[in-house]
């Protein structure tokens, strides 16, 4: 039985009717362009094979209920008039926050009956928020013909996450999640939110690009991501920009040398300012069919994230120097930060042996075994059914 079956079949159990329909959304890895976003950066996002699902039907009666079969729990109840920012930790505040954003906006919706599972990692920076909160937005804007293009829906699951939910996550990962599509990256640039598909079918090159999930849970909401955030308004503020995308590569060294003494928001400028300029390496290489040489810029990606904007963790670092050891074309920590996931890209013949290196490397550092497995670049959220 596949998973949208398996979900509309849940959700008959526990609500005795039948859905109006079933949808899904993916997480995603992020190739390049890390802490880019809320700096209305570029970004190169692709949308991964693990989805959220839910099963959803309409309500009239403002009332909203939802269930997860990966949450123990019975199904929550909750009042749409009662929504309000802040005021849910729990996983509902995702679902829940994408609900008031909608109404918030103006939309007329009136309640929904949910069930959700989800095969995205939680806590592996792998956006398995995103997935939750774009699988409900693209199932409401279905159910009550919203008639929201992709954008608009991912512009508002967004907002749930920052205002509903309080983290301050930039606009990539709802974006990848709403409008990635099968065998490309999304070259986003996130000021004006134009896209372009990008042609990344590894397979059909004889590579692969693994996934290592470290299992060093990081939570967004905690106070070092806003921290850097601020640090770069701070540094887009003292050097007259409306934000970091607006400094020149070239001009990169006058730049930091106005900072003076101001260290530490020179080192978040610099990531920036160079991560924004290794997107576009990326892009340019790919589009010129020079895959394997994309390899070396994401490893020069990982070592700004480590020493300029200090997010890595010590598992982090070793799957990219145990990897690239190995013979990795190249390696990076991809999402938020402080623990989560590192993407390795290889030559097929040597995925085994590298996925062996680095669990052997962890095993002798005493971490816990890291999860690894392929990222396929998949399809955006869509209905099942």
């Amino acid at each position: 039985m596949g998973a949208a079956a398996q979900v509309r079949g849940a959700f008959e159990e526990l609500y005795g009717t039948a859905p109006d329909g079933v949808w899904a959304a993916p997480g995603r890895v992020n190739l390049i362009g890390e802490h880019t976003d809320y700096n209305d950066g570029f970004v190169m996002p692709f949308a991964l094979p693990h989805v959220a699902t839910a099963a959803v039907a309409r309500r009239t009666d403002g009332v909203l209920r939802l269930h997860s079969s990966d949450v123990e729990g019975g199904v929550v109840e909750l009042s749409l008039d009662a929504l309000e920012p802040g005021t849910d930790r729990e996983w509902t505040a995702y679902p829940a926050g994408v609900v008031w954003a909608l109404r918030e906006a103006g939309h007329p919706v009136t309640g929904a009956d949910v069930h959700l599972a989800s095969t995205v990692p939680t806590g592996a920076g792998l956006s398995s928020s995103a997935a939750l909160e774009v699988v409900i937005a693209l199932a409401l804007n279905d159910l009550y013909e919203l008639g929201l293009q992709r954008w608009q829906l991912a512009r508002l699951c967004q907002r749930a996450e920052n205002v509903y939910v309080g983290a301050p996550t930039g606009i990539m990962d709802q974006t990848a999640s709403a409008c990635c599509e099968a065998g490309h990256a999304l070259f986003l640039d996130t000021r004006d939110l134009s896209q372009k598909q990008i042609p990344f079918d590894l397979a059909a090159e004889g590579m692969r690009l693994l996934v290592v999930d470290t299992q060093v849970k990081h939570a967004h909401s905690g106070g070092e991501y806003g921290k850097r955030r601020a640090g770069c308004e701070k540094g887009a503020a003292l050097l007259g920009v409306d934000a970091l995308r607006d400094i020149p590569y070239a001009d990169l060294d006058a730049s930091l040398e106005r900072l003076g003494d101001e260290e530490e928001v020179r080192r978040l400028v610099r990531h920036v300012v160079t991560e924004d300029h290794r997107v576009e390496r990326v892009v340019a290489l790919l589009e010129a069919g020079d895959t394997r040489a994309i390899g070396p810029v994401l490893t020069e990606g990982h070592a700004s994230l480590r020493d300029d904007f200090q997010v890595s963790c010590p598992e982090l670092d070793l799957v990219v120097e145990a990897a690239n050891s190995a013979g990795a074309l190249g390696a990076r920590m991809t999402g938020g930060g402080f623990g989560g996931s590192a993407i390795v890209l290889a030559e097929a013949a040597d995925v085994d042996t590298i996925a062996k290196a680095v669990e052997e490397a962890f095993a002798a550092a005493g971490f816990t075994a890291p999860r690894v497995f392929e990222a396929v670049p998949s399809a955006g959220a869509r209905r099942e059914s």
